[in-house]
């Protein structure tokens, strides 16, 4: 009786023991594999980035372009394969989708970092530009505040400065002249706000500022021959004479020449 009891407790054990192997087999199948997706080579993903770039049509209608498929597809290659020829690629195209996609912080944050990381790419002239050109598009009304166009400056003089013989400084060039006649214009207009209002003092220093600092863009004659008012109201009329003076014979052809001259007369 002691053996067959022994030898029930036994079976049962092993029972337990085989149900229990069973329920480890059936869960180990029931959980599923790991799935590695396989990520395409470099030149793949970035094909595919330049793909969604080019405009899809909605409808046959709409130009679309995937600027964020874009920009994934680029980072993947940044984080996949960093010491790749296609990485340094992947970079600047990131800053430039974000640039056509009219998202210029993003855009001028990118090109800044490849000029940072590759001081020495043939493509530094261009990420200066670029970045310029981030402020330039958000430059404000001329009665409005003129900082973008103050930075699009400030990066289009490094460029001259540091690459000036690069075909980007000669597009530089032309947007720089541009940029400091629209500061010419917009500190003549805060002169012109003061002046209507009688405020000559505070005028007369906005007039002087812009002679001093942006001379020969096309405001001179406006600017001298305001100062000179300006200098009347204020009982310096011997200075307003002489900038009266300075107008009729250096802007001859000008309207102001004329009404420079009537001032003159007047003091006669």
């Amino acid at each position: 009786m002691q053996f067959r009891r022994a030898t029930a407790s036994a079976q049962a054990v092993l029972a337990l023991v085989l149900l229990a192997l069973l329920w480890l087999g059936s869960a180990c199948q029931s959980t599923p594999e790991p799935d590695f997706e396989d990520i395409p080579p470099a030149d793949e993903l970035y094909q595919q980035g330049l793909d969604k770039l080019s405009d899809n049509w909605m409808f046959w209608i709409i130009p679309r372009t995937d600027y964020a498929g874009a920009i994934e597809d680029f980072q993947a290659i940044i984080d996949n394969y960093p010491y790749s020829d296609f990485a340094v690629k992947a970079e600047l195209r990131i800053a430039d989708s974000y640039f056509e996609d009219k998202r210029y912080e993003e855009a001028l944050s990118y090109y800044r970092d490849f000029s940072d990381l590759h001081p020495q790419h043939e493509q530094v002239p261009y990420t200066i530009l670029r970045s310029a050109l981030c402020h330039y598009n958000q430059v404000e009304a001329i009665n409005r505040d003129q900082t973008a166009t103050r930075e699009a400056l400030r990066f289009l003089e490094e460029l001259i400065d540091r690459f000036p013989y690069s075909s980007e400084a000669g597009e530089g060039e032309i947007l720089l002249r541009e940029l400091r006649t629209r500061l010419a214009r917009s500190m003549l207009a805060t002169g012109d706000f003061y002046l209507k209002r009688d405020e000559f003092q505070a005028a007369a220093e906005r007039y002087r500022t812009l002679l001093d600092t942006y001379p020969g863009l096309g405001s001179d004659a406006e600017a001298l021959f305001k100062l000179g008012v300006c200098y009347e109201n204020m009982k310096r009329e011997d200075e307003a004479l002489r900038l009266f003076l300075v107008v009729v014979e250096n802007f001859r052809s000008s309207d102001l020449a004329i009404l420079a001259a009537e001032r003159i007369a007047a003091t006669n």
